[in-house]
């Protein structure tokens, strides 16, 4: 017996976009501008948000593209496989910085990762441009620079972490609106750019 689901227009998308928004605009603010100060029970609640909004909910979002596009086909527009790739990635390393942030672990260690994470965001910079979708497009550009800040945050150059704190704030601020636009546009079937 073979069951065919009809294609869905409602990917998940609002969630991934909101939960990676919302870890931004939680971390951007005590990278930027030292708000609030890091002790160890700022780490421990940043720790917490970072597993929970951008580590949970891009991974489930992720996990559903992926199930969706592949066991029962119900997502066929071909850029969703970044998509699902993207969320899927960002997910499972959102929940390995929150822990580490938890635990008060060196950061040293992300060098290495945002080298990784800035491949994959370039990846989506191709992509989604290539495809017309600059709004998507132009949030892989955030997290390409957010990435390479990382990168000289990790290796400890001073403004690393200034530049990732105003990247994290700029991108946040941008998947709100992808989130905002996401909504309306499948809620209310407005016709907002994403």
């Amino acid at each position: 017996m073979n069951l065919v689901f009809a294609t869905s227009a409602f990917a998940p998308l609002a969630l991934g976009f909101f939960g990676l928004g919302t870890g931004y605009l939680i971390y951007g603010p005590e990278e930027l501008f030292h708000w609030p100060k890091r002790n160890e029970s700022v780490d421990k609640s940043t720790g917490v948000w970072g597993i929970w909004l951008p580590g949970f909910c891009q991974f489930v979002t992720g996990i559903i593209l992926f199930v969706g596009m592949t066991w029962f086909q119900v997502f066929k527009d071909a850029p969703l496989y970044m998509a699902a790739l993207a969320f899927s990635a960002y997910g499972i390393h959102w929940f390995a910085l929150g822990f580490n942030r938890w635990q008060g672990v060196d950061p040293r260690t992300n060098a290495g990762m945002s080298v990784a994470y800035t491949i994959i965001s370039v990846l989506g910079i191709v992509v989604f441009f290539s495809v017309g979708d600059w709004p998507v497009g132009l949030l892989f550009v955030g997290l390409t620079l957010i990435y390479i800040s990382d990168f000289f945050h990790s290796i400890g150059q001073a403004w690393g972490e200034r530049s990732l704190g105003l990247w994290h704030l700029v991108t946040g601020l941008w998947l709100m609106y992808l989130t905002f636009a996401t909504g309306l546009n499948f809620s209310l079937g407005m016709k907002l750019p994403l």
